[in-house]
């Protein structure tokens, strides 16, 4: 067993900053006219900074062993690196009083000494004491982040704020002059809270502003203007989700463009605008995740693709690209039950369900990763044995939040068979999607299965009785 007594040799090493007998090199900090002379010990300064390792190796070449060493290091203020220096003798770092811009300086002083582990300590000491400021400081932040690679949760913090605040931020530092690693970094990202045909067009800003020399209208351009700007954005443009954009948008603002991106592309998407159900093509990047607050409020779906497949078959507008377009999003989903919440007995259901239009039923099925339900544009009611009749109802699967292997199920031309009504029923389409209690209707469902009979596909491989571990009932309105 081994004692450690750290605090005493801390504090022997801190001692040693003021001594005027044993130093051996002297530091020369800061600018005219404040500029200071620190003196220091090269055996210490060579093993906390590699950086000044590497610096006295070099100056060791080159002088006399009998010489006092000297180095300088102009970038970094004389408070600054005495606080630096407190910490490379031992290991303290102190803050107090220092105002954030001083502690931004000293981040920046100790990535140029290659202080590792005080550039990660000050990067998140930032981020978690001092984000509010650094938000009001965000193109100073911003600016500082990348001119290192080594502070890349500075970087990661600013890429964040982008993402989830482009507009407010955009408005507040010159888009153009970002370095091209922050605006792929930026545009890469799932959750980047913009249109897409936003990101396109301030891609193409960004791009005009490295080609001072071309003009805004491309058809000015030569082939070799398109060149030099195809060779500007080749990181950028293999990020843009150009499947995503409506047929409007590709005509007005890709066309004029096409030259830029390569002929397959080009010709797919334009494929996918003038035949929307011709086969899927593989490797389209889904549409980013935008946060459109008050669509819905559910503990089962949280994927808004998922919402805006719905969306499209209740409206008739599906395609097989349908999954890889912006969202489509024309109503708000309004909770009516809530398994969890409010029971999992028939009565519930249609206590709070029953003589409502236009619903939308999810099921979490359990130990899985399905989610299964469908949509009545009918009222719910409780009449033993009665059917409902329709032609606009439909039944539906996903697993993992997957948006292309969805099956969606329409009714059939047995339109009279769409919805089946009875006080132990619970949201029961045709003979499909079955769930009733044996027990009564104060009883919880305790028959639960899928099969094909009125609809079109079949929505789950196995006719299998289930449990579910959540359902949820919405009635969709316009927004």
């Amino acid at each position: 067993m081994s004692t450690q007594f750290f605090s005493k040799l801390s504090q022997n090493y801190i001692e040693l900053i003021d001594d005027d007998v044993y130093y051996d090199i002297t530091v020369e900090v800061g600018k005219e006219p404040n500029v200071k002379i620190l003196r220091a010990h090269v055996s210490i300064l060579c093993c906390r900074s590699p950086y000044l390792r590497r610096t006295l190796t070099t100056n060791k070449k080159n002088k006399d062993n009998n010489s006092l060493a000297h180095i300088k290091l102009p970038n970094i203020s004389s408070e600054v690196f005495q606080i630096i220096i407190k910490y490379m003798y031992g290991g303290i770092l102190s803050l107090n009083g220092q105002d954030n811009s001083e502690i931004l300086k000293l981040l920046l002083a100790a990535d140029e000494l290659l202080l590792q582990e005080l550039v990660d300590y000050l990067q998140i000491y930032l981020i978690e004491n001092k984000s509010e400021w650094m938000e009001q400081h965000f193109e100073l932040i911003h600016r500082t982040s990348f001119q290192s690679n080594s502070l890349l949760q500075l970087q990661q913090f600013c890429t964040d704020i982008m993402a989830n605040s482009p507009e407010k931020i955009f408005k507040s530092l010159d888009f153009t002059s970002l370095p091209e690693k922050s605006l792929v970094q930026l545009i890469k990202r799932d959750d980047l809270q913009m249109k897409e045909v936003e990101v396109w067009e301030h891609v193409l800003k960004w791009g005009l502003a490295q080609n001072p020399t071309l003009l805004p209208d491309p058809s000015t351009w030569s082939d070799d203007d398109f060149d030099s700007m195809k060779n500007t954005l080749q990181d950028c443009l293999s990020l843009i989700r150009f499947f995503s954009l409506s047929s409007k948008e590709f005509l007005q603002k890709i066309c004029p463009y096409k030259k830029l991106l390569k002929r397959q592309l080009y010709e797919k998407l334009l494929i996918s605008y003038l035949d929307p159900d011709i086969d899927q093509t593989s490797n389209i990047s889904l549409p980013r995740n935008l946060k459109i607050d008050g669509i819905i409020d559910s503990k089962i779906v949280n994927n808004l693709n998922i919402i805006s497949t719905i969306s499209r078959c209740i409206d008739n507008i599906n395609s097989k690209f349908s999954y890889v377009r912006e969202f489509y999003l024309p109503y708000k989903f309004q909770l009516l039950l809530r398994g969890s919440s409010d029971g999992f007995t028939p009565k519930k259901f249609h206590k709070l369900c029953d003589d409502i239009p236009h619903t939308v039923t999810f099921i979490k099925v359990r130990g899985t990763d399905e989610i299964i339900g469908g949509y009545n544009p009918l009222i719910w009611k409780s009449s033993s044995g009665s059917w409902g009749k329709t032609k606009d109802s439909f039944i539906f699967s996903f697993k993992n939040d997957n948006v292309k292997d969805a099956i969606i199920s329409y009714i059939t031309n047995d339109i009279c068979y769409a919805a089946n009504y009875k006080s132990i029923h619970g949201p029961f389409f045709g003979d499909d999607i079955v769930i009733y209690s044996s027990n009564g209707d104060s009883r919880d469902y305790d028959n639960i299965w899928c099969q094909k009979k009125y609809y079109e596909k079949k929505i789950r491989e196995t006719k299998d009785k289930f449990s579910m571990d959540d359902y949820e009932v919405f009635q969709i309105v316009k927004r």
